[in-house]
């Protein structure tokens, strides 16, 4: 089995209708993540040597929307919260790589709500322009299957 760099990645064997894990879903939002889905406050900093900088939230409720489960959020210095996916107890972060090799805590996390997030308009066009992305290119690898 190929490795991967996020938390939680050896056991996210869940499969949506098409049968798609999220390490397919990780393969595919490789290739979208971009400076135009990162959050603006990071943006500077993004590049294709860290691609999930910026775009916790975003990815974790597109994962949410796909798998059900929950949004959790862990508190960061700085008062923002780091996004990731509890769903029936399968957790996994596919942008904790961001972070480098700094071990996030993921017990006892806040649950985090859509509402408030998407209450900011940018983040929110973030989401559906990933939305948007990850539905063409999961169309386009079934085509090719």
């Amino acid at each position: 089995m190929k490795e991967y760099a996020f938390y939680g990645w050896e056991k996210a064997d869940i499969k949506d209708e098409r049968g798609l894990t999220p390490r397919d879903y990780y393969d595919i939002l490789s290739g979208i993540w971009c400076a135009d889905t990162c959050a603006p406050r990071m943006r500077n900093d993004w590049s294709a040597d860290n691609p999930t900088l910026g775009q916790c939230s975003i990815t974790a409720f597109l994962m949410q929307d796909i798998y059900g489960g929950e949004v959790k959020g862990i508190l960061r210095s700085g008062g923002n919260y780091h996004c990731f996916n509890d769903v029936d107890g399968c957790v996994f972060d596919m942008t904790s790589e961001q972070f480098g090799g700094e071990k996030l805590d993921y017990s006892d996390c806040t649950v985090q709500e859509r509402s408030v997030h998407f209450a900011k308009a940018e983040k929110e066009r973030r989401y559906e322009y990933l939305r948007t992305m990850l539905a063409e290119a999961v169309g386009r690898n079934m085509a090719s299957s």
